[in-house]
């Protein structure tokens, strides 16, 4: 199942809370951290959107969007996807703030659980392929 409409900080691997408030060199740097590193659910997602493999279209990786770090961006369709671990479900209210941030520059946020990428990726790769054919830009 996926769902819409927020997308949680980028906590993980240790990194503790914060991290997406850095600015300047500090989020970039981060940002570079992050692509070095990522979860095993980003790391098989990002096959099938590399490399314009999704319809044709560029995604970007843990990508600086302002002062926050989105897992997945396609400028082209604003589209912002975000993979979740457990412990967003405690985080909806910083959740909820950072995704009506990010829609106010009219971005659609997809979010998929770890175990959704992981179980179901064809499923996902659709959903997120369904976005894209609506957006008519292909």
């Amino acid at each position: 199942m996926v769902t819409t409409g927020f997308i949680p900080p980028p906590h993980r691997r240790g990194l503790g809370g914060g991290e997406e408030t850095l600015m300047g060199n500090g989020i970039q740097q981060l940002a570079r951290n992050l692509r070095n590193v990522p979860t095993d659910a980003e790391r098989l997602l990002w096959q099938p959107l590399r490399k314009r493999q999704m319809l044709g279209y560029k995604f970007r990786r843990q990508q600086v969007f302002e002062h926050y770090i989105v897992d997945f961006v396609c400028i082209e369709a604003k589209l912002i996807i975000e993979l979740d671990g457990g412990q967003h479900a405690e985080q909806q209210q910083a959740d909820a703030q950072r995704t009506e941030y990010l829609e106010r520059f009219g971005y659609q946020v997809m979010r998929f659980w770890n175990h959704q990428v992981f179980m179901e990726l064809e499923a996902v790769k659709e959903a997120i392929a369904q976005y894209l054919l609506k957006q008519n830009l292909v």
